[in-house]
């Protein structure tokens, strides 16, 4: 790779309220994109100045440099460290959604200071025995089948109903994005996952923590309850009918929870899913999707 032709910043886009409102930083889960928060935007824009990145290798976040052979969560926290910098944040709240979880998780051990309130959507927090087969499955998966009937086929283990359809289009339609060779670097996060994953759940959690999760979600679900009851400074929250991705199948019902969480306003312990969004796939299509 030419270095002279990379970027050394993450593409993000600043959107919202004005420069004294509270920053709200969103960070996405693997395959996604800074628009795997298109039903968030709006309604935290009002109270919040978001700050919203797309990682390494997704979105528009290509060519970074320094080049790696494989990531680690640290490379990642580190690169989304360098915009927070940049823009000299001292104080935010973070939103992320599924792996997102995970590497807020390295960013709360690496800069605790940095982060006021934690919002987890679909959140991950196993290291058990199930945990391990499935990654590890996964990961001799990807060296047999094509990088998108693989990565069609573990959208369909993780969202299997009907009604996680719209959360698999999304998914499916960001990752086109990436490259084979790009998201086998991200398949090595597998090797510090469980020795990041089991520092974190075995500390106690220093600042207020929202989890969501969908009570569908039905491999992620448990340890999520178990780390929250675990957990003084943790709320739990479920939305019933809902699968994993609950920003996206539930935002009403996600979007109301997470505001009232961050202006200290109780949360209920379960909630049923909103409405079906009335999208149209062109529609979405069109705005990125």
């Amino acid at each position: 790779m030419n270095q002279n032709s990379g970027r050394d910043l993450l593409h993000y886009e600043i959107m919202g309220a004005n420069e004294g409102a509270p920053w709200l930083v969103f960070v996405h889960g693997a395959g996604g994109s800074i628009r795997t928060w298109k039903f968030q935007v709006e309604h935290f824009s009002k109270n919040f100045r978001l700050l919203l990145l797309d990682l390494r290798d997704h979105g528009y976040s290509k060519n970074m440099i320094p080049d790696y052979d494989a990531y680690d969560f640290e490379i990642i926290a580190s690169d989304i460290l360098k915009v927070i910098d940049k823009l000299n944040i001292t104080k935010a709240h973070f939103m992320s959604l599924s792996v997102g979880s995970v590497i807020l998780q390295k960013l709360d051990i690496m800069r605790p200071k940095l982060i006021d309130k934690l919002v987890m959507a679909g959140a991950i927090f196993d290291g058990s025995t199930f945990m391990h087969i499935f990654v590890h499955c996964g990961k001799l998966l990807t060296y047999i089948l094509p990088f998108r009937l693989f990565y069609s086929l573990f959208s369909f283990i993780v969202l299997p109903r009907k009604n996680h359809r719209l959360s698999r289009y999304i998914f499916r339609r960001q990752s086109k994005r990436m490259t084979t060779v790009e998201y086998l670097k991200w398949v090595q996060l597998y090797k510090p996952f469980f020795k990041l994953i089991k520092k974190y759940v075995t500390r106690e959690l220093p600042r207020p923590c929202l989890i969501v999760m969908g009570d569908q979600d039905h491999i992620f679900g448990k340890a999520a309850r178990k780390f929250a009851a675990k957990q003084k400074n943790a709320v739990l929250s479920i939305i019933k009918g809902c699968g994993h991705v609950v920003s996206i199948e539930s935002p009403k019902n996600f979007n109301q929870l997470a505001s009232d969480f961050l202006e200290n306003i109780d949360v209920p312990a379960e909630v049923k899913v909103d409405k079906p969004i009335p999208y149209k796939w062109k529609e979405l299509r069109a705005l990125g999707a």
